[in-house]
């Protein structure tokens, strides 16, 4: 049975990491440097890197944090936020990334899905989706989650995987910093339509809340922030807690 993953996410706004709900409200959660070394150190599976402005901003991720997070942490290392380009994957992956998030570039140029692929494998290549569902349907968002779409949530998986991802990252915007829960009925649906790894990201508030995301959302993966940078929760103690519930996790 494979283990399931925590992974701690470093929102990084101007430098420093940031969490806010439901993507706005962004409040300061600390120096990611330290956070990174942390989290390390206290049994994160992995560890994933977001530079939420740079595409607002239409520049570069951040290169030499990306750097500096990298020289301190021994776990596989996923950065996102203004890749648009091979040639930017090939700067992140020189400075220390292990895998790449892509987003709003990946539905700008689906096309990039299968370059990547191509060059550095789908094992690098982690396709971020940001969705929020209206009136029953999950729609697809841009930029933060600042511009929808008329892309559906599930349409829009299946062609990732087609394409050579890796990995699918999902927040649900409706639930992001709720701290109630993740939205395990999308996604238990997309673990059924696709073969890849689905990372559940938003709405982690306690830890039964990720354990019921693996149970019931079938989730290869939980993704949090401010519980974890706020030390809500402590990654020892929560994979312990799991352990107990019969989920396999790597202690």
């Amino acid at each position: 049975m494979l283990t399931k993953r925590i992974i701690p996410c470093l929102d990084i706004k101007n430098g420093r990491t940031v969490k806010g709900v439901n993507f706005i409200d962004l409040k300061d959660a600390g120096d990611p440097v330290e956070l990174a070394k942390k989290y390390a150190a206290t049994g994160a599976d992995e560890l994933v890197f977001l530079d939420i402005s740079a595409t607002e901003e239409r520049r570069a991720t951040l290169i030499d944090l990306v750097r500096k997070v990298a020289a301190t942490i021994n776990i596989p290392f996923t950065v996102g936020g203004g890749i648009s380009s091979v040639e930017d994957v090939d700067v992140l992956l020189r400075n220390g990334a292990d895998k790449i998030s892509i987003n709003s570039s990946a539905v700008k140029n689906p096309d990039l899905i299968n370059q990547i692929a191509s060059k550095y494998g789908s094992q690098c290549v982690v396709v971020a989706i940001d969705a929020k569902e209206i009136d029953g349907e999950w729609i697809v968002y841009l930029v933060g989650g600042k511009v929808p779409t008329e892309i559906k949530l599930f349409d829009w998986a299946k062609e990732v995987e087609k394409r050579g991802a890796g990995e699918i990252l999902f927040t649900s915007m409706n639930n992001d910093g709720t701290k109630n829960g993740f939205t395990n009925a999308a996604l238990a649906k997309l673990s059924k339509i696709v073969n890849i790894p689905i990372i559940a990201s938003g709405g982690a508030g306690t830890m039964q809340h990720f354990a019921d995301t693996f149970i019931e959302g079938y989730a290869d993966a939980a993704l949090a922030a401010s519980v974890f940078h706020y030390q809500e929760i402590e990654i020892p103690e929560l994979k312990q807690f799991l352990k107990n519930q019969n989920i396999s996790v790597r202690l």
